[in-house]
């Protein structure tokens, strides 16, 4: 894997090697860009913006962010082994001042009361309780008026997205599927 585009463009990035994590592939991490940028159904500049990236894995869509100028990648990931692999990727690019690392289950986001402040972009993979994500962000009023909240599944996936995020965009790459939601 490597940073597709930005400041960074062209490192590489360490990605587990155990399945228990689904990395971004490089393929869907610059589709899921071309559509953030040229969209006409939203509204959204990674440039100067704060990105919370729950179920971190190996931190790709996060750092790519910061390659395009995020301001602040705040990641969530609670496996030790691929904790290692986003800490060792963030000190290999010399990004820790931009990046917020969070050794915990992406559910006690809403117990950090400083991080329910940010922005909002966040592709999750496999989470049985995604909807229960997705309400309580909503209820909360994590995302801001312009945020959206990027969902990354396995194109089978049978989970029903709540009704509660607005789908504005679903696209197909392969074995993934991306939803776009606000």
């Amino acid at each position: 894997m490597r940073i597709i585009a930005g400041e960074l463009k062209g490192r590489k990035i360490i990605f587990p090697e155990k399945k228990n994590t689904r990395p971004l592939r490089d393929l869907v991490k610059e589709s899921i860009f071309n559509i953030i940028e040229n969209s006409n159904k939203f509204e959204i500049q990674i440039k100067g913006s704060k990105i919370l990236d729950l179920f971190s894995g190996s931190g790709s869509f996060g750092l790519e962010c910061i390659s395009r100028g995020a301001d602040k990648v705040i990641f969530f990931e609670n496996y030790s082994y691929t904790l290692k692999i986003l800490e060792k990727n963030i000190s290999e690019l010399e990004v820790s001042n931009k990046c917020e690392i969070f050794d915990h289950d992406s559910f006690d986001i809403f117990s950090k009361k400083k991080i329910l402040e940010k922005k909002f972009i966040d592709p999750p993979y496999q989470e049985k309780n995604i909807n229960l994500l997705i309400e309580n962000i909503i209820k909360k009023k994590v995302l801001n008026k312009k945020g959206v909240i990027i969902i990354h599944r396995h194109k089978k996936d049978e989970i029903k997205i709540t009704t509660k995020l607005r789908i504005l965009d679903t696209r197909f790459y392969g074995i993934s599927k991306i939803i776009i939601g606000h």
